[in-house]
């Protein structure tokens, strides 16, 4: 299995001081930048845009970056944030007409390109399109919120990816996201996930470096 990649989400961070935020976090042990843009349409919320990528490249910020769009429709939105300075692009099958064509896009603009599948969205739609992956985002909560209980049947969707992939012979990494903490974060690795998504249970923490710790040894017993 890959080595497991923690990703802050930096819709739980304190905005006033968003640059200062994400250095933190970074120095603290985390891996890379997770962007989790929603539009108020294709989800029921409003985050943040391009500009926000922008600003913390030109900020210094030179770890990946990670966006997670939540937005319909979604090829706009690919090459702004690929412009913007995004190593990674994931987004929801239901907010494409074209999984291929957007997932070539992502690639065309040289990031790595994702699918993000929700809770009740089930593997079969990765079928034509999963040699194309780099990694695949399982949501482990309804999108739109953070701060939700981690849905514990996301183990077992886990798992069948993982074997999934491991039947195609493919090198794609799973990436869960939702309710992600120091209590489940082992079991989440045991079922054959190796990038975890934490919001909340990072930046609502007074010390950074001691959370992200915790999740370290906590991955280590798998």
């Amino acid at each position: 299995m890959r080595p497991a990649v923690i990703a802050p989400s930096i819709l739980s961070a304190d905005f006033a001081c968003l640059g200062q935020e994400v250095n933190d976090v970074l120095s603290a042990g985390a891996d890379i930048v997770h962007f989790d843009v929603m539009d108020n349409h294709y989800v029921p919320n409003l985050t943040f845009g391009p500009m926000i990528c922008q600003a913390l490249r030109a900020h210094g910020i030179s770890a990946p970056i990670d966006v997670h769009l939540m937005v319909e429709p979604v090829d706009a939105m690919i090459q702004a944030f690929a412009d913007a300075g995004a190593s990674m692009i994931s987004f929801h099958p239901e907010a494409s007409k074209h999984l291929d064509r957007s997932i070539q896009l992502i690639k065309d603009k040289g990031c790595k390109a994702g699918l993000a599948l929700n809770p009740g969205t089930p593997l079969a739609v990765l079928e034509c399109v999963l040699d194309k992956l780099d990694y695949v985002l399982l949501m482990s909560v309804n999108p739109g919120f953070g701060g939700q209980s981690f849905i514990p049947s996301t183990l077992s969707k886990i798992k069948q990816l993982r074997k999934l992939l491991g039947e195609k012979q493919l090198d794609i990494s799973i990436e869960v996201d939702g309710g992600i903490n120091i209590t489940n974060i082992a079991d989440v690795r045991a079922a054959g996930a190796d990038m975890f998504v934490a919001g909340s249970a990072i930046f609502n923490q007074a010390n950074y470096h001691s959370v992200i710790q915790q999740m370290r040894s906590a991955l280590a017993t798998v």
